[in-house]
């Protein structure tokens, strides 16, 4: 992976926050998994089992925890 996109977990707001950790998610999928068709292919049986998707979700609000922290849980300074 010599793509460097990731500069910062520095993020203006909450929302952005969550969309840099559903980002880190999927991009995650694609490392370990970096075949586009394996992926289509995988997709239905994921997409209708229970499990499968509060596991991604679980993945999301690890990163989001990350984030949120590296962020100061967005406090605002008084």
């Amino acid at each position: 992976m010599s793509d460097k996109w990731l500069t910062t977990l520095i993020t203006d707001d909450p929302q952005a926050g969550y969309e840099l950790a559903v980002t880190l998610s999927r991009r995650g999928v694609k490392t370990v998994q970096p075949d586009p068709e394996v992926l289509k292919k995988l997709r239905p049986v994921y997409a209708n089992d229970a499990d499968a998707l509060i596991a991604s979700s679980q993945v999301i609000a690890i990163h989001f925890q990350t984030i949120a922290a590296a962020n100061n849980y967005w406090k605002v300074s008084a």
